[in-house]
């Protein structure tokens, strides 16, 4: 398939002197670029600048100090002011090129959850960058199996992988140097996190509310500015704030299904009701999922699993058909105030940690690991606990991540696990671990969320399938007002005890209605693994997905017959995810490398 790739740019290795032969040719479509060192299309909405033989590729929605119309100018200017500075001060989402045309030297930057991505290969001393992986002009794309292991543990691919060996993809908050033929990344910001916000709790509060309410703000464009409302407390703010921003009812948007546990467009009424919004509400259908799958899977430049992908297309074309331009997300509010229950249960396995080291090891830790222990029911829980919280973090968190619990050897194919680095998902995440230091264990757990849950999961998610259904999208709670005001706060007013999001809710309290405040998270969950066993169109396509993956040499084939045949149907909501997963990824694979198989 063509790739939907807004910029790609193929350099040479570095030259010296001027460069009069710069050429550029504008069209209503965007910009043709060509010099003797390289050669550069570009798309709009993308916008482009030169000055001087140096060329300047804006994408996103980037807010300067400084006044202009023109992003592309603008960055220009700070780039010749500042160099490697100039991204400094600027908020919002974007991603920016640099290319010095005289000497042919490049640099790249994104911003700090990587929603404008870069990709990137060096060939032959040749650089080729793009927005999207599939998009890099290189002579060679090759499928990497490393990357089938790390999506199939991820359900996502991980920056700085992508789906081919020879391609990268630049990770959130970082800066590319492409000189003398090689390309240097670093990181322009890392969090630093502070204990004392200098202000009372009744203050911060109001602060919240303030900078939600302007952060929403800043997001409006217009009438036409609907929101997602899946009746949590993130897209419930966000709504409600927008009925004030806008002066009028919100419009918003909710997608429910007809499968017990996974419909909570009870609490999505109850938010609209409250705010009087000019709600729209549709139950998904098996058979929405036999048109979008396809097309969602398709639409991205490498596989990605998250399996709220297709819903949230769903939801967005329906808005679209409405006349909505652009829609509100609440992502971001788990991951900034710390709503996630794995924050307060890894809290209380880091109390371990508290416990004396030489008591630990010569008392707690030779107990627990004595015969039998773990047969009896009460002393059961405390021999697991002693297990789990002697596990590093970040490990410690992956201990029950799908794999391990279906078991790496029952999945793949022996050839297949002696190809690849096992451990190459632990090696990702303890680097990103260690970039933030000191720091609360919760607070370290919030940065690591901020790449894995938001940059590489839920914002493609969002993301990719606003794009498809042809809406913009915004984050208000991703502002970098509202991710600098949640620096400066304590962790506990993040987890106070072991309770979620402590400030974020007392300070939403008598905005949101009490039964939205206390309820559980939920979000747009899909029942794909109960529709794949009683669903007769759902459950071919699942067969044929399974069957002609099982044929590719990675997973073993009486794994895939097992789990299909057996356990699917058993405990369809456990199963039901990887059978989604490996369908979207031989979803894509079809698509784009119809052809490939793990060498014998």
């Amino acid at each position: 398939m063509e790739s939907k790739t807004l910029i790609h740019a193929r350099l040479t290795a570095p030259r010296s002197g001027i460069a009069p032969d710069l050429a550029i040719q504008p069209s209503p479509e965007g910009w043709s670029c060509s010099w003797a060192g390289g050669r550069m299309n570009v798309s709009k909405p993308a916008t482009l600048a030169e000055r001087n033989g140096i060329l300047c590729v804006s994408r996103g929605a980037p807010r300067f100090a400084e006044a202009g119309n023109n992003a592309a100018e603008l960055w220009l200017t700070r780039f010749e002011q500042r160099g490697a500075k100039a991204v400094d001060g600027v908020k919002g989402r974007y991603a920016v090129a640099f290319i010095d045309t005289r000497s042919n030297t490049v640099t790249l930057f994104n911003d700090k959850f990587d929603t404008e991505p870069w990709c990137y290969g060096v060939e032959n001393g040749e650089l080729g960058l793009a927005d999207r992986a599939d998009g890099v002009p290189l002579e060679k794309r090759t499928i990497s199996a490393q990357t089938i292991f790390d999506y199939l543990y991820f359900h996502v691919i991980p920056s700085p992988l992508t789906i081919f060996n020879e391609v990268h993809r630049l990770p959130p908050a970082s800066q590319l140097q492409w000189s003398g033929g090689k390309a240097k990344i670093s990181k322009h910001w890392l969090p630093e996190f502070g204990e004392t916000p200098g202000i009372s709790l009744a203050e911060a509060k109001g602060r919240f509310l303030d900078i939600v309410r302007e952060s929403v703000r800043n997001e409006y464009a217009g009438p036409d500015t609907g929101s997602f409302l899946s009746g949590g407390t993130d897209s419930s703010t966000v709504s409600g704030m927008l009925c004030q921003v806008g002066g009028a009812p919100a419009r918003t948007y909710s997608m429910g299904f007809n499968a017990t546990g996974y419909d909570e467009m009870e609490y999505a009424r109850i938010a609209a009701k409250h705010f009087k919004t000019d709600h729209h509400e549709y139950y998904v259908t098996p058979e929405d999922l036999l048109e979008g799958i396809p097309l969602v899977a398709r639409s991205y430049d490498q596989p990605f699993g998250n399996s709220s992908a297709v819903p949230a297309w769903i939801c967005a074309s329906r808005a679209r058909a409405d006349g909505i331009t652009k829609l509100l997300a609440g992502d971001g509010g788990d991951e900034l105030f710390g709503g996630n229950s794995r924050y307060a249960k890894q809290k209380v396995f880091g109390w371990y940690d508290t416990i004396p080291s030489l008591l630990r090891s010569t008392l707690v830790e030779p107990l627990s690991g004595l015969p039998g222990l773990g047969s009896i029911p009460l002393v059961k829980k405390g021999v697991s606990y002693v297990e789990q919280a002697r596990v590093p973090m970040p490990d410690r968190m992956e201990m029950y991540n799908l794999l391990h619990r279906l078991g790496i050897d029952t999945v793949f194919e022996p050839g297949f696990c002696r190809r690849v680095d096992l451990d190459s998902p632990g090696k990702l995440q303890r680097a990103t671990w260690g970039e933030v230091k000191n720091a609360s264990l919760v607070n370290r757990m919030l940065a690591f969320d901020w790449k894995y849950t938001l940059a590489d999961n839920d914002l493609p998610k969002v993301i990719g399938t606003t794009r498809l259904a042809g809406v913009d999208v915004g984050f208000p709670f991703l502002s970098d007002e509202l991710l600098d005001f949640s620096l400066t706060l304590p962790t506990e007013w993040k987890l106070k005890g072991l309770k979620l999001r402590w400030l974020f809710k007392e300070a939403l309290r008598g905005f949101l209605p009490d039964e939205i405040i206390t309820k559980k998270k939920h979000g747009f969950g899909l029942p794909f693994g109960i529709w794949a066993v009683k669903h007769p169109g759902l459950s071919k396509l699942a067969t044929e997905n399974l069957e002609a993956f099982a044929a590719r040499g990675v997973i073993r084939p009486g794994f895939i017959r097992e789990l299909h045949e057996k356990w699917l149907p058993e405990s369809p909501g456990y199963y039901g995810e990887m059978v989604w997963i490996i369908m979207m990824l031989e979803q894509w694979l079809q698509a784009y490398a119809p052809d490939w198989k793990m060498d014998k």
